[in-house]
């Protein structure tokens, strides 16, 4: 399996006083998830603004292929003014989305609207539609799940699993039990005040 993200010794602090990370390293491989788990403070969200390269580390490399991410809040990820189809189309084929949509249990009405006009939990739905259909190598999952009730949090990470194939999984969650059901390993940050991280199988 090739490597899709290759976190290598990098290290990175808000202050000298509060160290996030301390030669941290992670390697993801396709067919692979991941799951991230830590109090909130920890630097969850703040590993994945790493990845993405909204912040840089103070030493060590992070290398990764094509990727795209769903985060916690649907709608800070959908422009108001334009339709959901609109913004999806703008960034990938819609080819295939039809058989995501009803593994989903959406409509092609809920493309069609506008991002205000649907539920907390349709718009995610949305959001992981357009994150699928991208065809990533590396798919950043942010709490993807925490606008939904319990049972379509299974739904939702059965069919994330279900299309694995080709990419890896990396998984920011407070749910422990989500965690263990679906992830081949879990990373668990501890509190700022360690200093340190740990990984657990």
């Amino acid at each position: 399996m090739s490597v899709v993200l290759d976190i290598e010794n990098i290290s990175f602090g808000y202050t000298k006083d509060i160290v996030l990370f301390d030669s941290f390293s992670l390697s993801l491989k396709r067919g692979e998830i991941k799951a991230i788990v830590g109090p909130s403070g920890v630097g969850k969200s703040t590993l994945f603004e790493l990845i993405l390269g909204h912040r840089k580390p103070s030493k060590g490399t992070i290398r990764s292929l094509s990727l795209s991410q769903v985060f916690q809040d649907p709608y800070s990820s959908f422009h108001p003014t334009y339709t959901v189809r609109e913004q999806i189309a703008e960034v990938t084929s819609m080819q295939g989305h039809e058989s995501l949509l009803e593994q989903m249990g959406l409509e092609e009405t809920h493309l069609d609207a506008l991002p205000h006009k649907l539920s907390g939990g349709q718009l995610q739905r949305c959001s992981i539609l357009r994150a699928l259909l991208m065809k990533p190598k590396l798919l950043l999952l942010d709490e993807p799940t925490s606008a939904l009730d319990n049972l379509n949090q299974l739904d939702i990470m059965t069919l994330i699993v279900k299309n694995i194939e080709g990419m890896g999984v990396l998984l920011i969650t407070h749910d422990g039990d989500l965690a263990r059901w679906c992830a081949d390993e879990i990373i668990t940050l501890k509190n700022v005040e360690t200093k340190n991280i740990q990984s657990l199988p």
